[in-house]
């Protein structure tokens, strides 16, 4: 082939999640498009790991609400991913003409792709997932994987093994080497989790693909390991012992959030070595009235803060008036919160208004009546563009999307486990 470009390792990014787990946080916005830490966004974590890890190359496959994402990587410029030659390159589903046919699967949505990977003639493909939080150098992964001689070495990390049943397990031999795969198995026989990270050998990625492209649903952990596992490819498991969090549900995501906020964090977002790059559109510093308290709190560029803030993460542009306390909660960028406000254990997405004198998440706890597997925790969680009225009081458990008013409210209140979804709003 004429122009050829050889890159050692391309890797490709799996951001279709629609993460329905976190509920209406991802209404509009696809999980890795969910903003975390204040100004970043989670898929900022896996392609920061890429840039720092010396590869240039990365596709984005995306699905679910791609817009938010697509205009985020942009054309890639702050990881340094805005390059003639490689570069970041978004990669919707290819629409069919009769069925318009989505990605099925994870393993399918990367054979769709199979003509994006031939261009840059990879000897080896990096698989990741757009929805952990984590720092990772995959340099070293690789050079585990060449040491090894493997056709695929995929990422685990130790987990409690009362919490092994939620993962794909390894069995490996003293060389690491895998000799079985469970997933997500009621008895687990190893705490060795998959983090839904492979380095594949091109040749082993390309022709199992292709073995396998009339597997309707073609999933890695269901269908590709599997295949190649029976034919005896060499698979390898490659440790990681670091900080690594799915932040797929309400309680973990809060949880990840809260840890930044240590004064010696468990993740450390600042590190110089390591950096994690953003796309940020607010660059004006952060105002903190006179009167204004805050303790233990991470505070966005070109936010205001008159009230008091505790405990809490706060994005960029915020505005929080005077005779409100923030405690223990995520408020995204461009939320109001009006004067004399209580907020407790919130998570408040982007661009909300909030009226003055309204506490959220007040109260006793009570299960959720909208999905209690869903909005658990104790939270208070409200969509983005939603708009709250001034002197309501909102339980726990709680979900709200949408313009709502007095009207919705009725007593003034939302009790726990109560849930206000506009028309037209999706969950």
């Amino acid at each position: 082939m004429i122009g050829m470009i050889r890159k050692e390792m391309i890797a490709m990014l799996l951001a279709g999640g629609q993460g329905s787990r976190l509920g209406v946080l991802t209404s509009d916005v696809a999980k890795p498009a969910v903003s975390f830490g204040g100004k970043y966004r989670i898929i900022d974590f896996p392609l920061s790991n890429c840039i720092n890890s010396g590869i240039d190359t990365v596709g984005v496959l995306t699905q679910y609400q791609p817009l938010v994402l697509n205009s985020h990587i942009g054309i890639g410029i702050p990881w340094d991913l805005d390059r003639n030659n490689g570069g970041v390159t978004v990669l919707p589903p290819y629409e069919k003409s009769d069925t318009s046919e989505w990605y099925s699967g994870t393993a399918n949505a990367i054979f769709q792709n199979i003509k994006y990977m031939e261009n840059y003639n990879p000897e080896y493909v990096l698989i990741l997932s757009g929805d952990h939080i984590y720092k990772m150098d995959y340099e070293a992964m690789l050079d585990f994987h060449k040491a090894k001689g493997a056709d695929v070495t995929i990422a685990v990390i130790p987990v409690p093994i009362e919490e092994a049943s939620r993962f794909g397990v390894v069995i490996t031999d003293d060389e690491k080497r895998i000799s079985e795969f469970e997933e997500k198995p009621p008895q687990p026989r190893s705490n060795l989790a998959s983090m839904g990270i492979y380095i594949f050998s091109w040749k082993a990625l390309k022709e199992s693909l292709l073995a396998l492209k009339d597997q309707s649903n073609c999933d890695f952990g269901k269908h590709v390991l599997p295949y190649l596992h029976e034919k005896g490819s060499p698979m390898y498991a490659y440790e990681f012992n670091s900080y690594w969090k799915d932040v797929g549900t309400l309680g973990s995501y809060w949880e990840a959030n809260m840890e930044l906020i240590d004064l010696i964090p468990e993740f450390n977002l600042y590190e110089e070595f390591w950096k994690i790059y953003t796309n940020q559109n607010i660059i004006e510093p952060q105002f903190v009235a006179s009167s204004a308290v805050v303790e233990k709190a991470i505070i966005g560029a070109g936010a205001q803060i008159y009230g008091e803030v505790y405990n809490s993460v706060l994005g960029a542009g915020v505005v929080i008036e005077e005779g409100t306390v923030i405690r223990d909660s995520i408020i995204m960028e461009g939320v109001t919160i009006g004067k004399n406000c209580v907020i407790d254990k919130s998570i408040i997405a982007e661009n909300t208004v909030v009226g003055e004198g309204t506490g959220i998440g007040q109260g006793e706890e009570a299960p959720s009546k909208l999905n209690a597997s869903i909005y658990g925790f104790g939270l208070a969680v409200i969509g983005e563009n939603s708009t709250i009225p001034a002197h309501v009081t909102i339980g726990k458990n709680t979900a709200i999307k949408g313009e709502t008013s007095d009207a919705d409210y009725p007593d003034g209140q939302l009790a726990s486990g109560g849930y206000i979804i506009k028309a037209g709003d999706r969950l």
